[in-house]
């Protein structure tokens, strides 16, 4: 039951709206739990609006201690996501404690760049307990018809983390979507909007699959007969 948070301590970066489009390309056959860790409770309110039966249930726990509450739904879904808090630091530290994969949301902007340290700096100072995380950059509101994303790329290259190679495009349809508690998926599901969510779903997908260890199993002890 892989764990995925969306973090950054910069505010505005989109991880709202990534959160319940990631969440709702991998309810596709998944069991999946969205876990509300922003004080302000966007996914919530979010939720809150939907007048069809949900994709996925939404809870809220914007606590120090989510990773004790956490544990105990684990065991009910495939996928939990985490719609993280900007600027709480005990609260992100805990969703880290949670998580197998942090996706870092930036936008393709100077200011985005220098606020990600924050983020950067979080996790590497929980890297001693969390050896095996797994992280990512994704580029959100990349404006049409530019090359931002290469030079944004590069500027990133010094955090020594690796962007995805999906990034998200600054479309009216993510908002639209919002204001009645849908996706891009279920407003216009053959939309450019939904293509690139189930590009970025499945790329995230195949980065866990090629970044776990396999289970193994403890040989067998020989049995020795007496002669």
């Amino acid at each position: 039951m892989p764990v995925i948070a969306l973090l950054n301590q910069k505010g505005g970066v989109g991880k709202t709206t990534l959160s319940v489009h990631l969440a709702a390309a991998l309810a596709a056959g998944n069991r999946v739990l969205l876990v509300d860790a922003d004080p302000q409770g966007s996914a919530l309110d979010w939720s809150a609006q939907r007048q069809t039966e949900p994709l996925f249930p939404v809870v809220g726990l914007p606590t120090k201690n989510l990773y004790r509450e956490l544990a105990p739904m684990s065991a009910d879904y495939d996928w939990i996501v985490i719609d993280g808090p900007p600027r709480v630091n005990e609260i992100a530290k805990a969703a880290i404690a949670a998580s197998d994969f942090v996706i870092i949301p930036i936008q393709p902007s100077p200011f985005d760049v220098w606020a990600a340290e924050d983020i950067v700096k979080i996790i590497g100072e929980c890297m001693p307990i969390k050896p095996e995380l797994v992280t990512r950059f994704l580029i959100n509101r990349l404006f049409l018809n530019t090359t931002l994303a290469s030079e944004i790329t590069d500027a990133v290259a010094s955090y020594g983390i690796t962007p995805f190679d999906t990034v998200i495009r600054n479309r009216t349809e993510y908002a639209k979507a919002a204001r009645t508690g849908l996706t891009a998926l279920e407003t216009d599901p053959s939309g450019p909007a939904a293509a690139e969510v189930r590009a970025w779903a499945a790329e995230a997908q195949k980065v866990m699959k090629s970044t776990s260890k396999p289970k193994t199993s403890k040989p067998k002890e020989r049995m020795h007969v007496a002669s």
